[in-house]
């Protein structure tokens, strides 16, 4: 992983990046009258982004266009960022400084943070591993240290998210997530509190333990929370993460290789969780925050759950299950049920739960909806647009709800051909009775291929959109 430092701009006698709306040539910049040349033609010939090659240190400019809107202007900075860091690698590079002169402050940030998160790699499991070179970004200029180590921080965290994500499940089950959570809670400081198979079934988790009939390794139920002793919050905030550490579809089989052979990736909300209960401790935020996590693998082995089967909740609600590939609703009832405890300000929930969402939106963003007020759900949507993590709001009325009843039972997992990641929705509130948002992540959690500084695999989506929502809220 990179770190980003605070520099002066002496200190960057190495590779540089000059971020400018204008270039001008500056003798401390080092460049030969031949280069400055280059430079103009490349930007007569409209090029927002030249490199010069001085063999021992690599140049890059960077035109950055002032009158676009100040997010959109920081993504596409992210983006340059995570272009350069790959030619940076290619070269063998250790460092970079950035320099701005540019009339913003974060435009430094914007272009580090894309170098820091596509510098990530997930090379665990290679015998001949080849690592990125690149270690140390400097920034110089107007930035201040607060804001460089919050970088750091939800690098980290972002970082920890898709390595959770990228993992297999013969190393990463139930058991082990939890145990991962334990390690997070140790470094940043928070409490983690892991219910095993005992506990969940004298709590009568009926969600979470039908899930997990078919599988040989019992499921767990782990409780994170972070109390300082300034938090401005007198109720906690809950976030819940579905942590199907791998979906098989249950006796519900899912079709292969379409959809099965990603499906180590249906606890990436749950990572979500765990990471931004790690970065908020970590970075020391004045808020309470509660993380709740129900996770187990869904397989169609031994008495698995079969279509058909009522199932009696953590809330004492009976759901007639009609399809066992509708799992992550399961086990997210009996959690969003368990967080009434705590009578929350606002539960999130992050969860790759339908493919319905994923269909509609496809990678580019968050599908959410919810019963919270219109100010908090405003604040979580400027969030997104401050993480480029953006958020499309689903309408969620009630009339949805008619898509989920059940003859025989309270109500039905599966809702028909139409609006499914809607009634997936519609399922889950029926569990909450306070301020709650729904997202479904199914989209962006787990990439085919890299988009822009979203990597391959995992991409710990909503780590920084919730980082940033309790930072600034």
């Amino acid at each position: 992983m990179a770190i980003v430092k605070k520099s002066n701009f002496d200190e960057l006698k190495e590779n540089l990046v000059i971020l400018t709306t204008e270039f001008k040539n500056r003798k401390k910049y080092g460049l030969s009258n031949n280069e400055t040349e280059y430079i103009k033609q490349q930007i007569k010939a409209e090029k927002k982004s030249i490199t010069v090659n001085q063999l021992k240190r690599l140049v890059f400019v960077v035109l950055v266009d002032n009158k676009v809107e100040q997010n959109k202007r920081k993504e596409k900075l992210r983006k340059s960022g995570c272009t350069l860091a790959a030619i940076l690698n290619d070269a063998k590079k250790t460092s970079v400084g950035i320099t701005a002169e540019t009339a913003h402050a974060e435009d430094s940030l914007a272009c580090a943070e894309g170098m820091a998160l596509g510098n990530y790699q997930f090379i665990l499991y290679k015998t001949k591993k080849t690592k990125n070179t690149l270690a140390t970004i400097l920034i110089n200029g107007k930035v201040n240290d607060a804001s460089i180590s919050e970088l750091n921080i939800n690098t980290e965290a972002v970082c920890m998210a898709r390595d959770l994500v990228n993992e297999p499940v013969n190393s990463l089950n139930a058991t082990e997530l939890s145990n991962r959570f334990k390690k997070m809670g140790t470094a940043a400081g928070f409490k983690v509190e892991v219910y095993n198979k005992a506990k969940i079934t004298q709590l009568k988790m009926g969600g979470l333990l039908s899930v997990n009939k078919g599988s040989v390794d019992p499921p767990t139920f782990t409780i994170m929370e972070y109390k300082p002793k300034n938090a401005k919050n007198k109720k906690p905030y809950v976030l819940v993460g579905k942590g199907v550490t791998y979906d098989t579809g249950g006796l519900s089989l899912k079709p292969t290789p379409s959809s099965m052979d990603m499906m180590k990736c249906d606890m990436a909300g749950a990572a979500a969780v765990g990471a931004t209960m790690f970065a908020i401790a970590k970075a020391k935020l004045n808020v309470h925050v509660i993380g709740l996590v129900p996770a187990t693998d869904n397989r169609p082995g031994f008495n698995a759950f079969a279509p058909g089967d009522v199932i009696k909740m953590f809330d004492g609600s009976t759901v007639e299950m009609l399809n066992s590939d509708a799992e992550g609703r399961m086990i997210l009832g009996d959690a969003l049920a368990f967080a009434k405890k705590y009578k929350p300000e606002l539960v999130i929930d992050l969860a790759t739960l339908t493919g319905a969402a994923a269909a509609a939106i496809g990678i580019q963003g968050i599908v959410s909806m919810g019963n919270a007020d219109e100010k908090t759900t405003n604040k979580l949507k400027q969030s997104g647009h401050n993480t480029h993590e953006r958020l499309a709001e689903f309408p969620f009325w009630e009339e949805y709800d008619e898509l989920i009843k059940s003859d025989i039972a309270d109500m039905k997992n599966l809702g028909g051909p139409q609006a499914g990641a809607i009634t997936a929705g519609r399922f889950l509130v029926k569990f909450t009775g306070y301020p709650y948002i729904h997202l479904d992540i199914a989209g962006p959690a787990f990439l085919t291929a890299p988009n822009g500084y979203q990597p391959k695999g995992g991409t710990g989506i909503g780590v920084r959109l919730l980082f940033d929502f309790f930072k600034n809220n």
